[in-house]
């Protein structure tokens, strides 16, 4: 092969950016995804459906593949230029962000973690050419939202292997064209000696088991399905899935995510701000009773931008330090920055819609920040704060506090 992937070399690869792309092009194409996003957010919301015309809009601008590097055919993108494509997108659609942010997490763990995989390699050229869209496959059955538990095992056959799994959440697993997924290593392997596989949609076949009739994020269609997956060993990747999931999973996942709340509470505040500028207006320049919570949330806003770009920017420089990425201090910060910017998103939609007063309650309403807030409170839910809060306090029982703010 004209190219094969080294470890360290994939572990940086996102982080290199291609010198001839330019970032002002990246972000005309992430405008026009989320135009075309904008105008369908209501329709997808009240559907609950698959915004297929974001996803066909992310094929035409081809920003599915751009964090694969020029040599697997991507262009190269830094994580922080994908938040801030989440980011955008959160303010024109929820659903469409959220998904978007999915996507590129799974290309993370691929990328980062394929090595010397031949198969691997070959798949990520596809996801580049082809624009693929990858759904992931990591909650099931009991476990519920504790991803370092599978079931499921992966079993050897004579043909390569198969996976047997009940997989009680896949977001958009009916429109992927590939699913990446957890399974425990063996049938004689213990419940956390994961691995991470990629099925192709040709390998597999989903059996519905439940729907996707919720209060916000709709149109990402997280149904349940039994899924039945056949392949090659080779579609195993190489490192443990506990590895994976410290040293990409956990952090694109959360700071991608975390880019699609600051978004979604951004599209709150801009209506905030148009209800208020018209209320003024139309009172010769006396503010309105909630003109206060839009000072709030504008403020909030802020914070919570500070907050990602500074866990983003931690990230990319330690994104190829394993004994950084591994550390219970700083797998601790990035856990705190899921919680902490879905309890801020949360507040600042809340507060935007009190600078709306009914207007932004109703949903007949041109500044109508239902369905934002709909949206908004998944945050707290996905990876579940109050499991992530649990887990840090038994990480801080083992931390001692240091004696001096010098130190």
């Amino acid at each position: 092969m004209e190219h094969a992937i080294s470890g360290a070399e994939a572990r940086q690869m996102p982080l290199d950016s291609d010198p001839s792309r330019d970032d002002r092009d990246l972000r005309a194409r992430a405008e026009a995804v989320a135009a075309v996003a904008a105008k369908h957010a209501d329709a997808v919301d009240r559907a609950a459906r698959f915004p297929d015309e974001a996803l066909a809009a992310m094929r035409e601008q081809r920003l599915l593949g751009i964090m694969l590097p020029a040599a697997l055919g991507g262009e190269g993108a830094t994580l922080s230029e994908i938040v801030d494509i989440c980011y955008r997108l959160g303010q024109a659609c929820s659903s469409a962000a959220m998904i978007y942010a999915m996507h590129q997490a799974c290309v993370a763990c691929v990328l980062r973690h394929a090595h010397d995989s031949a198969w691997h390699e070959t798949f990520l050229r596809r996801i580049a050419a082809e624009q693929m869209l990858l759904a992931s496959s990591t909650t099931e059955g009991q476990a519920g939202g504790n991803v370092r538990s599978s079931a499921a095992p992966v079993e050897r056959t004579a043909a390569g292997i198969q996976l047997d799994r009940a997989a009680t959440v896949v977001s958009y697993g009916e429109q992927a064209d590939a699913i990446i997924t957890t399974a425990r290593r063996s049938a004689v392997s213990a419940a956390s000696d994961q691995v991470l596989v990629s099925f192709l949609k040709s390998d597999c076949v989903l059996k519905p088991t439940s729907g996707w009739d919720t209060l916000g994020m709709r149109g990402t269609c997280s149904s349940g399905f039994n899924l039945l997956a056949t392949g090659s060993a080779d579609q195993v990747l190489p490192e443990p899935y506990e590895t994976i999931h410290k040293y990409s999973m956990v952090p694109v996942s959360h700071l991608a995510w975390a880019g699609v709340w600051a978004g979604i509470a951004a599209g709150a505040v801009e209506r905030a701000r148009a209800f208020v500028r018209r209320a003024a207006r139309q009172n010769n320049g006396t503010l309105p009773p909630g003109a206060p919570h839009f000072t709030t949330a504008t403020g909030s806003l802020q914070s919570l931008r500070g907050l990602i770009a500074t866990s983003v920017r931690s990230f990319e420089q330690n994104a190829d330090n394993p004994r950084v990425l591994a550390s219970m201090d700083f797998q601790a910060k990035l856990n705190l920055t899921k919680v902490q910017a879905s309890e801020l998103a949360v507040g600042i939609v809340l507060d935007a819609m009190r600078a709306c007063g009914l207007s932004g309650y109703r949903n007949d309403s041109d500044v109508s920040v239902g369905r934002h807030l709909r949206d908004v409170l998944s945050s707290p839910i996905m990876i579940n704060n109050d499991r992530i809060m649990t887990n840090l306090a038994t990480t801080a029982l083992l931390t001692a506090v240091p004696p001096f703010l010098s130190e």
